[in-house]
């Protein structure tokens, strides 16, 4: 299968080629991924082809038997100290060793979770006429539609489109959102940054700290949601659905459908993170690792393209925007977790230091932390 790979690479290959004139006559047209299914196409255009052979990208058999995303069940947790202390442990554990986890009984309502899904859908499969008012690359807008922020600076593109709203601290007019997605959004928010500050208790207790130490340093102020889709790829081989990256923020709670695809790079392998009805998966990013001093984990994860589709899925990002005014917060490993045996390994950053180097980096299969790490 590699070989094929390299030779659809080989055969596309033209000293012709201007990639950034393709790229930005595919971006002009605003329609998206979705839009060039909608037009017929059987062969992907090249700036969606990767250059890794196809092999890499499947699940390792190996990983498959080894390996499975720990599941943690929320149900116990207003029932005693016991059972919360258990929950605290392997919220830790897997803090700590995986940087990922599924999570059940989180008390949002499986109907929520349906619509959500359902509401993003219909979003991205309104006329292209009516999308393309959203569609823009202003990152200081609330609510916007595109196809992978990072297209301009990626070397390959990915086959998604996505809406974006920044729904925390400063949430948008609700008539800024479009109506068919409109109050689903809203809902499902709240029902997050519920579920966000529980989550930010355990997180502190399983550091050691007062369960109310991340919320104090406001690491559930800011969330943005994104809304993926993910059409069927006429060549899935060939591209990836979203590349190998860490999440820039603080914490991650996504909603995946039945189709799943998503992956995590884990001792060396590729694991598939199954569908599991009614769960979230939540996920360590890059900020909470430099605060937590690289105890708690950002790992790599990726998403396969498929024939089969679409894929959606709901992001939710707890990390600040631009335009919330908060230049002067500065994030750096906290101190009651360091010592003489354990010294701070990354300097400080500001917020909008942090998202505007996310913005200028883009997806390019390496760690935003490499950047803010200490030279010991």
């Amino acid at each position: 299968m590699a070989g094929s790979n390299n030779g659809r690479s080989q055969l596309d290959d033209s000293s012709e080629y201007d990639r950034k004139s393709e790229v930005q006559a595919f971006d002009d047209s605003k329609a998206g991924v979705k839009g060039l299914l909608d037009a017929g196409v059987t062969k992907l255009p090249r700036i969606f082809l990767h250059n890794q052979p196809v092999i890499e990208k499947k699940a390792d058999s190996d990983a498959i038997t080894k390996f499975s995303i720990p599941v943690i069940g929320l149900e116990g947790l207003g029932k005693s100290a016991a059972q919360r202390a258990d929950v605290v442990r392997e919220i830790k554990d897997a803090c700590e060793n995986w940087g990922f986890f599924q999570i059940v009984h989180h008390e949002i309502p499986s109907s929520v979770m349906e619509k959500v899904l359902e509401g993003v859908r219909h979003f991205h499969e309104q006329d292209t006429e009516v999308k393309k008012e959203f569609y823009s690359r202003d990152v200081t807008r609330k609510f916007t539609y595109n196809t992978n922020f990072d297209l301009h600076k990626a070397p390959t593109a990915n086959w998604r489109d996505t809406l974006y709203c920044v729904m925390s601290p400063n949430p948008p007019n609700p008539k800024e959102i479009p109506e068919v997605c409109r109050d689903v959004l809203i809902k499902y928010t709240e029902y997050v940054m519920n579920l966000g500050l529980t989550l930010y208790e355990l997180l502190s207790e399983a550091l050691g700290l007062n369960p109310n130490h991340l919320k104090d340093m406001e690491c559930a102020e800011g969330l943005i949601v994104g809304g993926h889709y993910y059409p069927a790829c006429p060549e899935p081989d060939f591209t990836l659905g979203l590349s190998g990256h860490t999440d820039s923020g603080f914490l991650t709670i996504l909603l995946q459908d039945q189709i799943g695809g998503l992956q995590v790079f884990h001792k060396n392998h590729w694991v598939d993170v199954p569908f599991l009805p009614g769960a979230l998966i939540v996920n360590i990013a890059d900020l909470m690792q430099l605060i937590t001093n690289d105890k708690f984990k950002s790992v790599h994860h990726r998403v396969l393209a498929k024939n089969i589709g679409p894929r959606i899925s709901v992001a939710s990002l707890f990390r600040m925007h631009f335009q919330e005014g908060s230049e002067s917060r500065l994030y750096g490993p906290i101190k009651e977790l360091l010592s003489e045996e354990n010294p701070p390994m990354y300097q400080e950053t500001s917020r909008n230091e942090y998202v505007t180097y996310l913005y200028s980096k883009g997806l390019d299969g390496t760690s935003l932390l490499s950047h803010f790490k200490l030279q010991i």
